[in-house]
């Protein structure tokens, strides 16, 4: 008994050959059985019949095409066969992967050899066109319900009830049929498979819409990083042409301070060119990751027909939910242009002290530093004239001292640099590692994180405007941007009174008698003015009765007028210079700045809607800046103001050059 056991493997590898089909030798396909006996694969003798219809193996001659039978028992040896004879997995995922592209194509299940065309979900069978036609043409079958092929019917038979699952529970996402309607999902919404697939596929096809849009915006914006690092290179090699120009006259004297000038602009390219690097780093792995979920849309649109489309999700990306932008990064650090302002001073100053005699300009140097007078130069090179006021950044001090002046840079009791003054386009009151307002669209990319750590900017990321206008220079190079607007009494809130020509806005306990519209503030005492800018560069002044309890800024017109959240800085919508207390704060989307507290009588207001800036500055002699906000605009911003404290006003300057 066992010794046949062992043989049986043996026996039936014998019959290899009667296990093949005279067509093709090859293991018998789905063999079926003609009228003469003999067996042949389904596909190979449908092959063969072209014409007339006989079997290949006997020659027998049939007059009309034989009806096939499936050889059931033989299709089982067969199987049998294949398992017990297979040597490889890889011979054996061969012969699954050719039974599994088999099994693909639908048969009609009346004729088992015309592909199918539809499958009724009522008869419960698929038909080719020709066994389809009474269901198209008797009127008994139009009840019935078609669709596209499907080749396992089992999955649409409820394991339940045995019935069609017709229906689709919204409630519980999976398909049923009238009978779970009626017992175990009674009271849930429901609805045909048909409908919930054209909802699914209604869904994937926007996500996919929003996917491709954002893939090209990325696109887009990694293009203009590219033009950005040409535009960068190119101002560096201009700024060098300048300091190298500059110090040409006095290079025997001054080489180490050229080569450290020059490293400045070096320094400040590569910091560009490594946050642009940076930057399109992101917006590529951003491109990627929506590329990898369009894929996956893509895949799960093909799969439309199938149980597990229906149930499945797909969830877009972190990437598509906001805009990519194009950063502003220039060469117009504090330290480039400081470097490059005292290069020029530095240069006129050496020529002064070149013109007295060898012996003379020793003295000067010593006796710079303790004048408090007028300049010594003056003295040698007109010893009888009158003595002149000196050319110095500040009054009654000599240019040197005031250029070397200390000032404290860091917590350690040493940690001092040279001052510059506001003509060298230093701010004065900024300090080494300051925080600085940044607009929470350029932190998108990172997460909420700048690449110097959250919330922070190094010094050489402030507002990209040009020299001439954040120096602390003459007004006059600002007043040529100057605009004047009237403030909007729509808007006013009832505590504001508003005079002299809509000009000024004072605040007090009693209420106005304006009218009620949707535009009025009805919360925070404030207003807008009428004028909105969205191109170009414009600059105002506004004149502080107290510097307590005030707020300039900006808004859009859509901010919220009745809500919490409608006082300045507190939304989206807007940014504001606050004075509360003792306290000067930058504030934008709720997120607060401390400033240092100049407590100006005068503000000015530098708006570049083209580079998205708005920079703030202490009028007084010059205009000193003191924050900068960075954002790009998304739609006309207008001047906005708030005032609390009972008996204080703004008033709107009249600018003159």
């Amino acid at each position: 008994m066992m010794a046949a056991m062992d043989q049986s493997p043996f026996s039936l590898l014998s019959l290899e050959e009667e296990l093949s089909c005279s067509i093709c030798l090859c293991p018998f396909d789905c063999p079926v059985t003609i009228p003469c006996g003999h067996n042949f694969c389904q596909d190979c003798i449908l092959a063969s019949w072209k014409d007339s219809y006989s079997c290949p193996q006997c020659r027998t001659h049939f007059p009309t095409k034989p009806e096939l039978k499936k050889n059931t028992v033989l299709s089982t040896v067969v199987e049998t066969f294949n398992l017990r004879t297979t040597k490889s997995e890889a011979d054996l995922g061969t012969a699954e992967d050719s039974q599994a592209e088999s099994q693909d194509v639908i048969r009609c299940d009346t004729c088992m050899e015309a592909e199918a065309a539809q499958t009724c979900l009522t008869c419960m069978a698929s038909f080719c066109e020709e066994h389809l036609r009474p269901h198209r043409e008797n009127p008994t079958f139009r009840v019935h319900q078609l669709s596209e092929p499907v080749g396992d019917l089992s999955e649409r038979i409820c394991p339940d009830h045995h019935k069609l699952m017709e229906l689709f529970c919204s409630q519980h996402c999976r398909p049923i049929c009238s009978l779970c309607l009626q017992l175990v999902h009674k009271g849930c919404s429901f609805m045909s498979p048909e409908e919930q697939r054209n909802l699914k596929e209604s869904d994937l096809r926007s996500k996919l819409a929003i996917i491709d849009e954002k893939i090209t915006k990325n696109e887009r914006v990694i293009s203009h990083i590219g033009d950005m690092e040409d535009k960068l290179k190119d101002s560096a090699t201009n700024r060098k042409k300048a300091l190298a120009a500059e110090y040409q006259q006095i290079r025997g004297m001054l080489v180490r301070e050229e080569s450290e000038a020059l490293n400045a602009v070096d320094c400040e390219l590569q910091s560009g060119q490594t946050k642009l690097k940076g930057l399109s780093k992101k917006f590529n792995e951003n491109v990627v990751h929506m590329s990898k979920a369009k894929e996956d849309i893509h895949s799960l649109l093909s799969q439309s027909q199938t149980l597990a489309f229906l149930q499945a999700s797909v969830n877009l990306p972190k990437a598509a939910s906001f805009d990519p932008y194009t950063p502003q990064i220039n060469l117009d650090s504090k330290k480039v242009k400081a470097t490059q302002a005292f290069c020029a001073d530095l240069k006129e100053h050496l020529t002064e002290m070149f013109k007295p005699p060898v012996e003379d300009r020793l003295l000067i140097r010593k006796s710079a530093p303790e004048s408090t007078g007028p300049h010594p130069i003056s003295e040698f090179n007109n010893p009888l004239k009158q003595k002149r006021p000196p050319r110095s950044h500040s009054p009654g001090r000599p240019l040197i001292e005031s250029l070397y002046q200390p000032v404290y840079m860091g917590s350690h009791p040493h940690h001092y640099a040279p001052q510059h003054q506001p003509g060298y386009n230093r701010d004065p009151n900024f300090k080494a590692g300051q925080k600085t307002n940044i607009n929470p669209g350029i932190l998108g990319a990172y997460g909420g994180n700048s690449p110097f750590g959250p919330g922070t900017y190094k010094e050489s990321e402030m507002s990209d405007i040009p020299p001439s206008i954040t120096s602390a220079e003459k007004r006059t190079k600002l007043l040529k941007y100057g605009k004047v607007f009237t403030l909007d009494p729509k808007t006013a809130h009832k505590r504001i009174a508003l005079s002299e020509g809509f000009t000024k806005a004072s605040v007090s306990d009693e209420h106005t008698d304006y009218p009620d519209c949707p535009e009025r503030f009805s919360v925070c005492s404030q207003v807008l003015a009428r004028q909105s800018f969205s191109r170009g560069r414009h600059y105002w002044e506004v004149l502080l009765s107290c510097n307590n309890f005030i707020g300039v800024g900006l808004a859009y017109r859509n901010i919220d007028r009745k809500g919490p959240t409608s006082r300045l800085g507190r939304n989206d919508q807007s940014w504001c210079i606050e004075w509360f207390n003792v306290k000067l704060s930058a504030w934008h989307n709720s997120n607060e700045t401390v400033l240092v507290n100049l407590n100006p009588e005068r503000v000015g207001v530098l708006l570049d809607c083209d580079e998205g800036t708005a920079t703030f500055y202490n009028v007084a002699d010059r205009a000193y800046p003191f924050h900068t906000f960075v954002f790009p605009f998304a739609q006309p911003v207008c001047p906005a103001f708030w005032i609390f404290s009972s008996g204080s006003s703004i008033s709107v300057c009249k600018l003159q050059a």
